[in-house]
């Protein structure tokens, strides 16, 4: 047996309920879970009605919409609230599965790389709950959480269990007015009280010289963590119908089945929601993985409206190391792809459609922590899909708050603050790295090129659209500000 002694140090500050991240909740009164269930005395309350879609769980925002009540027990206001509901999009962005609490520690080491001595550690680590202060919402709360800040209507769609770190999930999701739409229902065959039926976690783990571990029950099980979940309940339905985005990543593969996860992508198609995928550093093994999931993969890969891939993930999915090809050859072999987006870390990143390619340089910041950026760039990607914005608009946006978040420590509750993100795009302190870009255009032909510079200059390349920095955060930032005033952001 494996035995190893871990000390508990959490890397994060604490966090009281916020009111200071980067983009406050936004404030609809009808915005938050339904239904409420009253404590029990005596002990943990349990919220079996949301896991089981017994009431009405979805958000709807306050302007324009009809107001949610709860039933009475009859159904008759669910059902009155279905049906006026038919074709509305009220929701902005729906997460899909991979709804997770991370356990955030400092250890002395990382964890062994043999399988049975990374399954001792993670027993050893799970063997009593550490304090609250370690935990944050993980997973796709990081996209919702920060596509709220934005502004951004939100539901997560999944799974979360009775015991107290579901109770937690919900309370930060509660929080940070992010609807829970529950997928189990009454005739899952599962025992609620099985390790099945649990809260995912996962053990993020820091060393001494801030490299990252992760484990989780997941990496152990050949199969999803709720494989017993098979077909979408009608209320899941309703949320994707009624949600403009439904984003799914790779790691939700780690949950939910490919046939379940298929089906809630075939019904987004026919109800005009959009698909957002970002495969992660899971499509290297869906792409050599069960059939089931390799079909899946190729689904997605054809089906998503938006694929937002790093450069790496993009070579490995199509053997072009060029990350502009690479996104062309994906926007070509896709039928409904629309903008592939293609994440190059201190590079920056591209943005590739039929009719141009945009390109938008980092930011220059002493990075921290990486962890949750990508998913908080997603959201600013979602946040420029709804508004329309222009492309390079949306990549300025997505990299100002992915670099602002990685100078602090951690995701969840703890991405950057709207003061940070403002103060980086009025710096203009980009990485314009020439040599880098231009040979990544230099095979590029008769293809309109939209490039973030710190200043135009003209004849440099008659090619490239060079589009001023400067000017398009001085259109940004109203924008924020607007927003601000409205109550939907806060510094």
């Amino acid at each position: 047996m494996h035995h190893c002694t871990v000390t508990l140090e959490s890397p994060l500050p604490y966090h009281a309920p916020s009111y200071h991240p980067i983009f406050s909740p936004p404030l609809h009164p009808g915005h938050f879970i339904l239904p409420f269930t009253p404590p029990k005395t005596g002990g943990l309350h349990h919220h079996h009605s949301v896991f089981t879609c017994k009431g009405i769980q979805l958000s709807v925002p306050s302007h324009g919409s009809a107001s949610l009540v709860p039933s009475n027990g009859n159904g008759a206001a669910i059902h009155d609230w279905k049906l006026r509901s038919v074709g509305l999009k009220s929701i902005d962005v729906a997460t899909l599965g991979n709804l997770c609490v991370d356990i955030v520690l400092n250890v002395p080491r990382l964890p062994p790389r043999s399988r049975e001595a990374r399954f001792a550690y993670m027993q050893e680590l799970s063997k009593s709950p550490p304090d609250r202060k370690y935990w944050e919402a993980g997973g796709n709360c990081n996209m919702a959480i920060a596509a709220a800040r934005l502004g951004l209507h939100c539901a997560t769609i999944g799974h979360v269990g009775d015991e107290i770190y579901g109770q937690f999930l919900l309370d930060v999701l509660r929080e940070e007015r992010i609807s829970m739409v529950g997928m189990s229902e009454d005739d899952d065959i599962v025992d609620s009280t099985s390790a099945s039926y649990e809260t995912l976690l996962c053990w993020v783990l820091v060393d001494p010289l801030q490299r990252h571990g992760f484990c989780s029950r997941a990496d152990f099980s050949k199969e999803p963590a709720f494989c017993w979940m098979s077909k979408l309940s009608g209320e899941v339905k309703v949320a994707i119908k009624q949600s403009k985005i439904l984003f799914c990543n790779g790691f939700g593969f780690d949950e939910l089945s490919p046939g379940l996860i298929m089906l809630a992508l075939d019904y987004a198609v026919d109800v005009g929601t959009s698909i957002f995928f970002d495969p992660g550093p899971r499509g290297k093994s869906l792409m050599t993985g069960s059939p089931e999931e390799r079909q899946a993969l190729r689904h997605f890969l054809k089906m998503s409206d938006v694929l937002l891939l790093t450069s790496d993930e993009a070579e490995s999915l199509t053997g072009i190391g060029n990350p502009i090809l690479a996104g062309k050859e994906l926007l070509k072999n896709g039928i409904r792809t629309k903008w592939v987006i293609v994440k190059m870390g201190s590079r920056g990143s591209i943005l590739v459609t039929m009719s141009g390619i945009s390109c938008a340089p980092a930011f220059k910041v002493n990075v921290i922590d990486s962890v949750g950026c990508g998913d908080i760039f997603v959201a600013a990607i979602a946040f420029g899909y709804i508004h329309n914005m222009p492309l390079v608009h949306t990549l300025a946006i997505a990299n100002a708050v992915g670099a602002a978040t990685a100078m602090g420590c951690g995701a969840g509750r703890n991405v950057a603050t709207l003061n940070k993100v403002t103060e980086l795009m009025r710096a203009s302190d980009i990485n314009e790295d020439d040599e880098f870009w231009s040979e990544l255009v230099k095979d590029l032909n008769n293809e309109e090129i939209t490039f973030l510079s710190k200043m135009v200059i003209n004849g440099r390349n008659i090619q490239v659209n060079h589009m001023s920095l400067q000017k398009v955060v001085s259109e940004l930032l109203p924008k924020l500000e607007n927003s601000w005033l409205e109550g939907k952001v806060a510094s």
